[in-house]
């Protein structure tokens, strides 16, 4: 039997070829939602989180030919570093879309598509549709067979590919120029999870960036007629030897490949935080709901957690009292202290004053940790169970199930309207009410217009 093609031939086959009209529906619309909730997240980070600043200080700094918009700050700069600002600012709230096994997809795809998108010109709406869900169905096929690491961190490593695959069907590259894209993104496929453990920096919500200026770059490299290794994935020395140790499922990966399209799967976060945060934050709302408790009838909140939500309880007086927003959303404490103090957790809590809360602050210090391997992380985003000792001495339990915006109870377009409403008035230079909604409009139809990129000129 001859030997297989490198996967890298078979995924830009599928990336090539994908066309708006042979997608299903389902997947139309998951790239339309991933398209509005990016943007609305990418400009509400531009508005509340300090250290974007800086970086697109950077970008400006570097001058450049002025292809691409900045989201949330105005001007324009090279397609290259636009991406990079773009996605430096798509992660920052933690609000952005995940895979229901975790880690995410669009918040390196959409920056990169539009960003060349801006400097191709001429890209329609269909056109863009098709690249977000063909990107999206080359991370959710990697994400799915392969197995969950708690080293390298899958969404940049597993996220240029996507996005490179994104970007180089908005260029409308042949199929051998894909693959040469994917040869160059394997040059930038890095990130660890040490960012996730650490704590004290704002790296951790900076990450998409480099993996979105990584896909842009491969994508342009391409273009040029640069060739590039054609092995990317199963070579000797390629993505899964190195990275998983030759331990993935290639039958999944292929599998009705170019004919089914899965982006309709992606979910929506309710909530700014890291999504193992989640079912914690809505055991906490319902419990204190159903029982009519306040903080003050609360002895002690046990979170039992699995083996990465211990890391996101531990140190635990740091996750306590995070000192920079990166840390207060992927704190498990902090994010149940929030809920059981304000409610419904918003943006504006894990920023600035938000950080020195003392009601919230104090609550946390009510939060205990209780390791639970029943909780480990193997596929799907991991649960939790919540246990609420009262200052009465009851104890009443919820595991963190169907929480809004899982699979069970998906995010409707008027979640995401409200959602875009609320991140895209906090931008650094905030568009008008009567903008955004138009904006949300022209995304939700996006297949009727010629540019796609007509939707970042109404934001100015």
């Amino acid at each position: 039997m001859p030997t297989p093609a490198d996967l890298s031939h078979d995924f830009a086959s599928m990336v090539a070829n994908t066309q708006y009209e042979n997608l299903p529906a389902s997947a139309i619309e998951g790239a339309k939602k991933s398209i509005l909730d990016t943007i609305g997240v990418i400009l509400g980070a531009s508005g509340v989180e300090p250290s974007v600043r800086s970086v697109v200080e950077l970008v400006r700094e570097a001058g450049g030919n002025p292809e691409s918009s900045v989201l949330g700050f105005g001007g324009r700069a090279p397609a290259l570093m636009a991406a990079f600002a773009n996605g430096a600012m798509a992660h920052c709230l933690d609000f952005d879309d995940h895979a229901p096994e975790g880690h995410h997809p669009s918040s390196s795809i959409v920056p990169a598509v539009f960003a060349l998108a801006e400097r191709a010109g001429g890209v329609s709406g269909r056109e863009m549709i098709a690249a977000v869900a063909a990107g999206q169905e080359v991370f959710l096929r990697l994400r799915r067979n392969v197995e969950s690491r708690k080293d390298w961190h899958l969404t940049t490593v597993l996220g240029v590919f996507s996005a490179a695959a994104a970007a180089a069907r908005v260029l409308r590259l042949s199929p051998e120029s894909v693959g040469d894209a994917f040869g160059y993104a394997g040059m930038q496929c890095c990130g660890t999870m040490e960012m996730m453990y650490s704590t004290g920096s704002s790296q951790r919500g900076l990450y998409a960036g480099f993996s979105t200026k990584g896909a842009v770059l491969a994508a342009m490299m391409a273009q040029k007629g640069i060739s590039g290794v054609q092995t990317m994935f199963e070579g000797k020395a390629g993505l899964f030897n190195v990275y998983f140790g030759g331990k993935y499922n290639r039958e999944g990966m292929v599998a009705d490949l170019g004919k089914v399209y899965s982006g309709g799967e992606i979910l929506y976060k309710p909530w700014p935080s890291c999504g193992v945060s989640h079912g914690f934050i809505h055991s906490t709302l319902t419990l204190m709901k159903e029982h009519k408790l306040t903080i003050d009838d609360i002895k002690e909140l046990r979170v039992n957690v699995g083996d990465f939500g211990f890391e996101l309880c531990t140190p635990i007086e740091d996750r306590r009292a995070p000192q920079t927003s990166a840390d207060a959303k992927f704190s498990i404490p902090f994010c149940v202290a929030v809920a059981a103090t304000h409610g419904w957790p918003k943006v504006e809590h894990f920023f600035g004053d938000g950080l020195k809360d003392p009601a919230v602050l104090a609550a946390a210090k009510k939060v205990v940790p209780v390791p639970d391997p029943a909780f480990d992380w193997n596929s799907k985003l991991p649960k939790g169970r919540l246990d609420i000792e009262t200052v009465d001495g009851r104890t009443i339990s919820m595991v963190g199930d169907e929480v809004p915006g899982d699979a069970e109870c998906p995010m409707s377009w008027d979640y995401l309207y409200q959602k875009f409403e609320d991140t895209a008035k906090l931008a650094a230079v905030p568009a008008s009410m009567e903008k955004m909604r138009k904006v949300q409009e022209m995304v939700r139809h996006l297949e009727t217009l010629d540019d796609a990129t007509e939707v970042l000129r109404v934001l100015g």
